[in-house]
C-alpha cells in the first residue's frame, strides 16, 4: 500500500474519498453508439504499430487533399474536441453541465505563423471569454502564448539575443494581445489560464504571465499561470512565484500539470549539451506534482489552484487535502480538469462528488486542429498504461450496460 508522506498528514490509498472505478457515473454522458465508438478508438491507440500507421495516414491524406475529414470528424475529433466553432461546442458545453463538470473551451488550431493568424487566435479567446461571461457552464478561458507570437521570437528573447526594431515592434503587438485577453478576462470576471510550452521559450511566457497577475489579480485570482512539475526546478518556481505575489500583494492563480514536453526536452538537452530538465523519474516527478498541490491548498488564502491531472492518486490526495484544511468542496478556488473523452472516471466521479471539475474542450477547423489530436493520440500511445486504462474502463461499462446491471 502507498503512503504518501507530509509534515503531520499521512495520506494513505485506502483513505479514499472519490471511488474513480464507478463506470457508470463516468460515462453517464455517452450513449452506447458513442462507448462503442470510444471503445474503437482507443483500440487503435492502445495498439503503438496500428496507431502510428493511422496517424500518418491521416498527414498524408490531409496533406494531399483526400476526402477523409468526414472520417476523421466522425471519429477521433468528434470525441476529443467541441466542434469546430464555438457555437458547434455548445451541444458538448451543455451535455457537460448536466453533469456539473464545466468546459473550458481551447482554440487548438496550431502552427500558425503570421501576424494576421495571432490576431485572429486572440479574438477567437476573447470570444471564449465572452461566452463564458456570466455562464457557470464555462468557468475559464485558456491560451498558449505560441497562438499569439511566433516561437523563434520568443526563443530570440529568452536566449537574450538583442532583437531589431522589427523585431521590438512584434513583441509589442504580442505584450498587447496578451493584455487585451487578460484584460477582458477582469472585466468579465471570467479566469483565464496560460499554457506551459517548452522550457526553452517558457521565460517570455512566465514573465508576461507575471506581469498579467500584478495587473489583473488585485482582489482574487484572475490571471493563473502553468506549471510543469516534472522540470526539476518547477517547485522552486512555484514557491518563488507566489512568494513574489504575496509581496507585491496580488493574488496567485497556479494550473499544476506534470508536463507535455518531455521527448523534446530530453532530446534538446541532448543535442545542446546541456542538462536534461526534466526529473530523472515518475516518481520525483510525482512528489513534486504532489507537493505542490499541498503548497497551493496550505497558502488558499492567497492562491486558487486547478490540477490539471489524469493521475487518479493526485486527484485523491488533492481531495485528502481539502479536508485536512477544511476547505469545502465546491470551494471556487480549487478546481480539477481533465482534457474531453479521457479520464471520464475521474472527471465524472469527482463531479458527482461535489467538486468543481472541468474538461478542457478543445474547437477548430478539423484540419487545423488535426496536429492537437495527432498528439493526443501519440501521448496516449506513449504514457505508460494511459490507453490500456481508458480501454479497461469503457469495456468494463460496456459490459454492464449489457448485462443490465
Amino acid at each position: 500500500m502507498n503512503v504518501y508522506l507530509r509534515p503531520n498528514f499521512y495520506f494513505m490509498e485506502s483513505d479514499t474519498l472519490v471511488q474513480f472505478d464507478n463506470t457508470a457515473v463516468a460515462f453517464s454522458y455517452k450513449s452506447d453508439s458513442e462507448l462503442k465508438k470510444a471503445n474503437f478508438i482507443f483500440s487503435l491507440v492502445n495498439n503503438p504499430f496500428i496507431s502510428s500507421v493511422a496517424t500518418s495516414l491521416a498527414k498524408v491524406s490531409l496533406a494531399l487533399r483526400l476526402p477523409v475529414k468526414g472520417l476523421i470528424r466522425y471519429t477521433v475529433f468528434e470525441h476529443f474536441c467541441g466542434g469546430e466553432t464555438i457555437d458547434q461546442s455548445d451541444k458538448t458545453i451543455q451535455n457537460l453541465f448536466k453533469h456539473h463538470i464545466g468546459t473550458i473551451l481551447d482554440y487548438s488550431v496550431e502552427g500558425e505563423e503570421t501576424e494576421a493568424a495571432f490576431d485572429q487566435t486572440a479574438s477567437q479567446i476573447i470570444a471564449t471569454i465572452e461566452k463564458a461571461k456570466g455562464n457557470p457552464a464555462i468557468p475559464f478561458s485558456v491560451f498558449k502564448v505560441t497562438g499569439l507570437a511566433a516561437f523563434d521570437l520568443l526563443e530570440k528573447i529568452q536566449a537574450g539575443v538583442k532583437l531589431t526594431d522589427e523585431e521590438k515592434n512584434t513583441w509589442n503587438r504580442v505584450h498587447s494581445r496578451v493584455d487585451s485577453i487578460c484584460k477582458k478576462a477582469f472585466e468579465n470576471d471570467v479566469p483565464v489560464l496560460i499554457d506551459a510550452e517548452d522550457s526553452w521559450i517558457q521565460n517570455p511566457i512566465d514573465s508576461l504571465a507575471y506581469e498579467m497577475m500584478k495587473k489583473y489579480n488585485p482582489s482574487r485570482a484572475i490571471v493563473f499561470n502553468t506549471f510543469q512539475m516534472y522540470r526539476a526546478d518547477m517547485l522552486g518556481n512555484l514557491k518563488k512565484a507566489f512568494a513574489e505575489a504575496t509581496q507585491q500583494n496580488y493574488f496567485f492563480g497556479a494550473k499544476l500539470v506534470r508536463g507535455a514536453y518531455m521527448e523534446k526536452e530530453a532530446e534538446r538537452a541532448t543535442k545542446m549539451g546541456y542538462p536534461n530538465p526534466i526529473h530523472p523519474n515518475k516518481e520525483a516527478t510525482d512528489q513534486a506534482f504532489n507537493d505542490g498541490l499541498a503548497f497551493c491548498i496550505e497558502n488558499i488564502s492567497r492562491a486558487s489552484v486547478l490540477c490539471g491531472s489524469h493521475n487518479e492518486y493526485s486527484n485523491q490526495y488533492l481531495a485528502s487535502l481539502m479536508k485536512k484544511h477544511t476547505i469545502s468542496q465546491n470551494d471556487k478556488r480549487v478546481w480539477s480538469a481533465q482534457l474531453l473523452g479521457m479520464s471520464d472516471n475521474i472527471s465524472f466521479n469527482l463531479a458527482k462528488a461535489g467538486y468543481n471539475v472541468a474538461k478542457y474542450v478543445p474547437y477548430g477547423p478539423v484540419e487545423s486542429v488535426m496536429p492537437y489530436l495527432l498528439r493526443r493520440a501519440s501521448e496516449n500511445t506513449s504514457v505508460a498504461g494511459q490507453s490500456s486504462r481508458e480501454l479497461t474502463l469503457i469495456r468494463k461499462e460496456l459490459d454492464r450496460r449489457r448485462n443490465g446491471k
